[in-house]
């Protein structure tokens, strides 16, 4: 069964953000992943939420914890955190 990470949040420094989306597309497709939704342009029907929706989705959630857990994106996920 497939399984979805959603996020939402606010780009405080681009710079920082676009070294971190420079480096995360690779991660993801190498767990198998796929971007689904990226960037500023979603339309909320309801709530109030942050600058930028990503959505991607995984063949199963141990795909998805394999991708976030993994080494690669620990190793940049800093950039994500430092920078939104």
């Amino acid at each position: 069964m497939s399984s979805y990470l959603v996020a939402n949040y606010d780009v405080t420094n681009q710079e920082g953000y676009n070294t971190y989306l420079s480096a995360v597309g690779p991660t993801i497709v190498a767990h198998q992943g796929k971007i689904l939704v990226a960037g500023p342009n979603s339309t909320p029907v309801e709530g109030d939420p942050g600058g930028v929706t990503v959505v991607l989705e995984f063949p199963s959630r141990e795909a998805l914890e394999g991708w976030y857990n993994s080494s690669e994106y620990q190793e940049i996920l800093n950039l994500r955190l430092d920078n939104t």
